[in-house]
């Protein structure tokens, strides 16, 4: 099992120039960046995590930016979006963004993907929240169709354009993998059809795991990742856990809240997987 670091890079957090060599430092594989563009001050939508929504959610860096600079701090750790709204942006730019890091970072961006639960967001972008997943679809196989061909086009209900040229090319062949996010009822079904991986961000999620086995399989597919993350209160029986259900990959979240925090709990993470990386 890999053990990564997940993050939200706010600009009162430390920054992930100074945190990602830290993680190198210590034997981390990757670092995972969370986003939101923006929060609706009507507050509508709950937020799925509980009453009060953390301010860490409308203080948040671009992630591609973020971790463009971790990437260049670094030598061998992986950086990736856990996870990136892809429907808040427009495909070709998106397209050039995942490229253009996987290129300077020569191949270690791994592409976290989600539809998102704030309604209000996603609205301000153009995307209605009932067919938020159909437009995540399309940007998806539209981006895949820019990284692989020379000569790409795609026409769809929501992403539409005609043959164009387009590089980078990310270095990854035949792309950066896809993590699909999210734990509701459908999303196995968008793993298979357009991811590498399944990131589920909470809940129960050994109780599915036969079933995506099961699709995979029936589906041809080969072996999907599961990135998971671990929660703050628990230690090696969690891990044990996750190691004997198959998990590939277990993540912990940071605080934001000022560096030295940060780097507090960066050495509990660091001496809880320990045993499991020595």
């Amino acid at each position: 099992m890999k053990f990564g670091i997940a993050y939200f890079p706010t600009d009162y957090g430390i920054s992930t120039a100074e945190l990602a060599p830290a993680l190198e430092e210590r034997g981390f594989e990757s670092l995972w960046v969370a986003e939101h563009t923006h929060i609706p001050a009507s507050r509508q939508s709950p937020w799925p995590g509980g009453r009060e929504l953390p301010k860490d959610y409308w203080h948040t860096l671009d992630p591609f930016v973020a971790l463009t600079a971790a990437a260049q701090a670094t030598r061998t750790l992986k950086v990736g979006t856990g996870i990136c709204l892809v429907i808040q942006h427009d495909t070709i730019d998106m397209a050039k963004a995942v490229a253009s890091i996987d290129h300077l970072s020569n191949g270690r961006f791994m592409f976290g993907v989600g539809g998102g639960w704030n309604r209000e967001e996603m609205a301000d972008h153009g995307t209605p929240f009932d067919r938020r997943f159909k437009v995540m679809r399309e940007r998806i196989e539209a981006m895949k169709e820019i990284w692989t061909k020379e000569e790409s086009e795609y026409h769809g209900e929501f992403v539409n354009f005609d043959p164009m040229w387009l590089w980078p090319k990310p270095v990854q062949k035949p792309h950066p993998p896809i993590h699909v996010g999210g734990g509701g009822e459908s999303v196995l079904k968008r793993v298979i059809r357009y991811g590498d991986g399944w990131m589920p961000n909470r809940g129960e999620i050994h109780g599915r795991l036969p079933e995506l086995h099961r699709m995979a399989e029936e589906a041809g597919r080969g072996h999907i990742e599961i990135p998971t993350y671990g929660t703050a209160k628990k230690g090696p029986e969690e891990i044990e856990r996750y190691l004997e259900a198959g998990t590939d990959r277990m993540l912990w979240y940071l605080p934001t809240d000022g560096r030295d925090s940060a780097l507090r709990r960066l050495e509990e993470i660091t001496d809880l997987t320990r045993p499991y990386r020595d």
